[in-house]
């Protein structure tokens, strides 16, 4: 049964206190009351290829899974029934949530706006250092799970303000047939449709996601690929042809790296994953490094000393990027965006919070210079 407005804002602020002590994938009741373990979401997949013996070949991500019948692939939300390839996570988000845009993070994409936030279980990374383990590492009858249409998801989204839906908190192209849905719903009710991804898809499932999406958040975990083989269970070459179709296509993108001691930490990767960004993507695009706080497997570690991500931000301006951010270390002056021709203050932040918003349509008001991002309100398709 539909909710009025009264009752689910009531809804989602009592999740909202819930959630204040922990992390944002124990607060569902934002989604709808109907949260239940194990909600099915059952849907064909067109991305796979059939092989002998009714076996198929899953083409999303390049893992390029090959999975007998009654088998999953490596993300655990995908699985052969019968030689036919199925997404078990279509319309059942185990967390949404309404987050500010800069939890993402973005920030040159609408500061101070709140985005509807959706993921489901599962993920084609294994990373050590994962925020999100509980979700992430599961499969869908494992979670709890919310039935939420594209059609709802948008509804919902304009019923709290939100001005975005965001795919996030797990990797998002696990769950690429109901996003895609997502973001034709966000076009038509006039939000934007944004994710925080690994990059580790394939080419053409992205040009197909790139039709529906304004802004993409790309972590960049390291620059050398035996992080990712021993860290993530991943690769770096497709994370960075991502990063380059999505430059290329105009999509607003920013970089995340988080920096964790004693493994990507090092001043000359940080050189590295800097050239790389300015040299072959553009010296505009935003990057954050951000703080390491220890999680999941890597609770040995210490967090990422302010020193180390002060440093990181110095080198990338040194070398030539324009926006470089300090992450995860609230009232850091890395925070702020400053103008890279005359350094005005254009926004002034303290973690989440905008305490300062200079901009004057998208350019600096003090020289004019225009500010990549977006920076104005979407209207409906």
């Amino acid at each position: 049964m539909a909710l009025d407005r009264r009752s689910f804002l009531k809804t989602a602020l009592l999740a909202s206190a819930a959630c204040l002590a922990g992390p944002a994938k124990f607060c569902p009741a934002a989604g709808g009351p109907v949260f239940r373990q194990g909600l099915p979401g059952r849907k064909l997949s067109p991305f796979f290829e059939p092989l002998a013996d009714k076996h198929v070949r899953c083409t999303l991500c390049p893992h390029g899974c090959e999975v007998g019948p009654g088998q999953r692939g490596a993300c655990g939300v995908r699985e052969n029934q019968d030689g036919q390839y199925y997404s078990l996570v279509y319309g059942n988000p185990c967390a949404v949530h309404l987050d500010p845009i800069e939890k993402k993070p973005f920030f040159h994409v609408l500061p101070a706006s709140r985005s509807f936030s959706i993921a489901t279980a599962g993920c084609n990374f294994h990373c050590k250092f994962c925020q999100n383990w509980e979700i992430s590492q599961q499969r869908p009858e494992e979670t709890i799970n919310v039935a939420l249409t594209p059609e709802e998801a948008a509804a919902r989204a304009k019923s709290l303000g939100a001005e975005s839906i965001a795919s996030t908190y797990v990797e998002p192209t696990i769950f690429m047939e109901y996003m895609l849905d997502v973001g034709a719903a966000a076009r038509r009710a006039g939000l934007l449709k944004v994710i925080h991804s690994n990059g580790f898809v394939n080419p053409e499932p992205l040009g197909q996601l790139m039709g529906v999406l304004d802004a993409a958040c790309i972590d960049l975990k390291s620059a050398r690929e035996e992080f990712y083989g021993q860290v993530c269970q991943g690769s770096l070459g497709p994370v960075k042809e991502t990063l380059r179709r999505l430059v290329k296509a105009g999509v607003h993108t920013e970089i995340v790296h988080l920096m964790i001691p004693t493994l990507n930490d090092d001043p000359a990767e940080t050189r590295e994953l800097v050239a790389f960004v300015r040299d072959e993507l553009s010296p505009e695009v935003p990057v954050h490094f951000t703080r390491f706080y220890p999680l999941y497997k890597l609770k040995n570690l210490t967090p990422t000393p302010v020193a180390t991500l002060t440093r990181a931000r110095e080198t990338a301006l040194q070398m030539g990027l324009k926006f470089a951010y300090v992450g995860n270390v609230a009232g850091h002056p890395g925070e702020n965006t400053l103008c890279p021709d005359c350094q005005a203050l254009l926004i002034g932040r303290v973690g989440y919070l905008i305490q300062e918003m200079n901009l004057k349509e998208g350019r600096c008001p003090r020289c004019q210079r225009p500010i990549p991002g977006i920076w104005t309100r979407p209207r409906a398709a």
